[in-house]
C-alpha cells in the first residue's frame, strides 16, 4: 500500500480531530447564547466580540485550575475514567461521511476517515463503551451521591440502549445496507425521515438518554446527586468529561443526520462535492438547537418515570415501528404496490398516537391516586 495513503490518513483524522475540539469549544458558546435569548437574558458577552472569545476563556480557567484528588479514591481508574469517557467520542466519527470526494493535485481525496461496510455496528459498538468510564468515574471516587450517578447512567443505557438499536435496524431495512454511504445515497430521492418518522423521532429521544442531556440528565442530577458520577472531579479531569458530553452531542447529531436527512446531501453536491460538508454542517446546526430548545423547555423527568418510559413505552413502540417498516417495504416489493410502502409512515403515526395515549391515560390514574 502507497505510504501517502497513510499520510492522508492520518491528516484526515487529524483535521477530524480538530473539527470536534474546536466544535465543543463553540458548541458551549452556541448553548449559552442560545439559552439566554430563549431566558430573554444576554449570555456571554465580555470575552471578545460578541463574547466569541468566551470558550477561550473557559479552557484557560479549567487548565490553570487546581485538581484535587481526594485520599480514598481509586487512583489509576479514577485517572483513566476520563479518558475512557472522551476517547470513544472522538472514534465514533470515524465512519460518518462529511462528503464524497474531490481531487486535491491530481489525487482523489475521500470526505471521510474510513469506509467501513459495518458502519452502524461500529458506532453502537463504540457508542456503548462510553458509559464504562461513567460508571467507574463513580466507583472510583468512593462517594456515595458519584456511585449512585454511576448506577444510574449504566440503567439509564440499557434501558435506551434498546431502542436505540431498534431505531438504527429503521435505517438498515430502508437503506438495504449498514454501509453509511450507501445509507445517504439511499436518500437521494427522499429522506428517511419522511418515510418513517416516528423512528427518527425514537433515535433523537434515545439519543438524549445516551448523551445525558435534559430531561434525561439523571445521572448528574445535582438536587440529588451533588453532579453526579464527577463529583470528586476538578480541573482538566472534568473538563475531559464536559468535552464528552459535548462531543458527543455533536457526533450524535452528525449520525442522526446521516441516517434520516440525507446527510452531506443537498442541491449542487453531485457538481460541487465541497458543498457536502457544508449540508451536513448547516443539519447538525439545526439538530443541535432542538437539543438545546429541549434542554430550555422541558424539566427534568423522575428516575422512575424514566425507566418507565424507556422500557414500556419506547421499547415495545420502536419494535413495532421495526415491523411496520419491514412488512411495508417487503409488502411493497412482492405486490409492486407502493401503497405498502406509503402505510409506513401512517401506521407508525398511529402507533405513536396510541403510546402518546397511553402515557396520558397512565399520568392521569396516578394523578388521582389510582396507581
Amino acid at each position: 500500500m502507497d505510504w501517502t495513503f497513510w499520510v492522508e490518513w492520518v491528516i484526515k483524522g487529524f483535521v477530524l480531530c480538530l473539527i470536534l475540539l474546536t466544535g465543543f469549544a463553540y458548541l458551549t458558546l452556541y448553548e449559552r447564547r442560545a439559552l439566554a435569548r430563549m431566558q430573554v437574558r444576554v449570555g456571554p458577552n465580555r470575552a471578545g466580540p460578541q463574547g466569541l472569545l468566551q470558550p477561550i476563556a473557559d479552557a484557560v480557567k479549567l487548565i490553570f485550575k487546581e485538581e484535587f484528588t481526594p485520599g480514598r479514591v481509586y487512583k489509576v481508574v479514577f485517572i483513566l475514567a476520563p479518558v475512557l469517557t472522551v476517547v470513544p467520542s472522538l472514534v465514533l466519527a470515524a465512519v460518518i461521511p462529511l462528503g464524497t470526494s474531490f481531487n486535491l493535485f491530481g489525487r482523489v481525496v475521500t470526505l471521510y476517515v474510513a469506509n467501513v461496510n459495518v458502519g452502524i455496528l461500529y458506532i453502537m459498538s463504540i457508542a456503548s463503551i462510553a458509559v464504562y468510564g461513567i460508571v467507574l468515574a463513580g466507583w472510583s471516587s468512593n462517594n456515595k451521591y458519584a456511585m449512585l450517578g454511576g448506577i444510574r447512567s449504566s440503567a439509564q443505557m440499557i434501558s435506551y440502549e434498546l431502542a436505540l438499536g431498534l431505531s438504527f435496524a429503521v435505517a438498515i431495512v430502508l437503506g438495504n445496507s449498514m454501509n453509511l454511504m450507501d445509507i445517504v445515497n439511499a436518500q437521494k430521492d427522499m429522506w428517511f425521515v419522511v418515510v418513517q418518522p416516528v423512528g427518527a423521532l425514537i433515535f433523537w429521544i434515545a439519543t438524549l438518554a445516551e448523551v445525558n442531556r435534559a430531561p434525561f440528565d439523571m445521572p448528574e442530577a445535582e438536587q440529588e446527586l451533588t453532579a453526579g458520577y464527577h463529583s470528586e472531579y476538578s480541573g482538566m479531569k472534568f473538563a475531559l468529561f464536559f468535552m464528552a458530553e459535548y462531543q458527543k452531542m455533536i457526533v450524535i447529531c452528525m449520525i442522526m443526520a446521516t441516517l434520516f436527512f440525507g446527510g452531506y446531501l443537498g442541491p449542487g453536491v453531485e457538481k460541487y462535492h465541497l458543498l457536502g460538508p457544508v449540508y451536513l454542517f448547516a443539519k447538525v446546526i439545526i439538530l443541535l438547537f432542538a437539543m438545546i430548545w429541549v434542554r430550555a423547555t422541558w424539566p427534568r423527568i423522575r428516575y422512575d418515570r424514566l425507566m418507565s418510559f424507556g422500557w414500556k413505552i419506547l421499547l415495545p413502540l420502536s419494535l413495532a415501528v421495526v415491523f411496520i417498516t419491514a412488512t411495508g417495504i417487503l409488502l411493497a416489493d412482492v405486490y409492486q404496490n407502493q401503497m405498502y410502502f406509503w402505510s409506513i409512515p401512517v401506521l407508525s403515526i398511529i402507533s405513536a398516537g396510541a403510546a402518546v395515549l397511553f402515557i396520558y391515560r397512565d399520568l392521569r390514574r396516578k394523578s388521582h391516586g389510582r396507581i
